[in-house]
């Protein structure tokens, strides 16, 4: 099983991010982890976050989004975490903005793994004391570590 702690790293867990709009933020997320995936252009990652997005809004509620797609060229999952300055809309199911996003990338055939990175995302953040700590990191290597900590005690049962 793929820990979350070995696909994100501190250099893609950002606070104070500076949101303004729900695309803004997708091209935000696109321009990071192009930065780390030298041989995929950001354009094309951003323009899979919205194709995505088209199918029903990733927000699911509590102020927080998983923006995810299969991405063309990817050949290994890739996180990064973001924390909002301000909250955007994002056309959540509870109608909540959104100031946490929790973005996954995954290579084309990656369905398993997809589904389980998914399902262990949401599962953390579906606690309200891990939402806390991810609000109250207050530099890059305190949200990763807040990640870290929330799947160390996940993996204590």
């Amino acid at each position: 099983m793929i820990q979350l702690e070995s696909i994100l790293t501190p250099g893609r867990s950002l606070v104070n991010v500076p949101g303004g709009s729900k695309k803004r933020v997708l091209e935000q997320i696109a321009n990071l982890i192009a930065r780390d995936l030298p041989d995929i252009d950001g354009q094309d990652i951003y323009e899979s976050l919205i194709a995505r997005e088209k199918l029903g809004s990733t927000g699911f509620g509590n102020g927080i989004a998983i923006p995810h797609c299969r991405l063309p060229g990817c050949t290994t999952p890739i996180c990064a975490l973001l924390h909002l300055d301000a909250a955007v809309d994002f056309d959540s199911i509870d109608g909540a903005p959104v100031d946490l996003l929790f973005v996954l990338l995954v290579p084309e055939a990656a369905t398993d793994a997809h589904l389980e990175l998914l399902r262990q995302i949401a599962s953390m953040l579906d606690r309200s004391d891990v939402r806390a700590n991810l609000r109250q990191a207050d530099s890059s290597e305190a949200l990763y570590q807040a990640v870290v900590d929330a799947q160390n005690q996940i993996n204590k049962g």
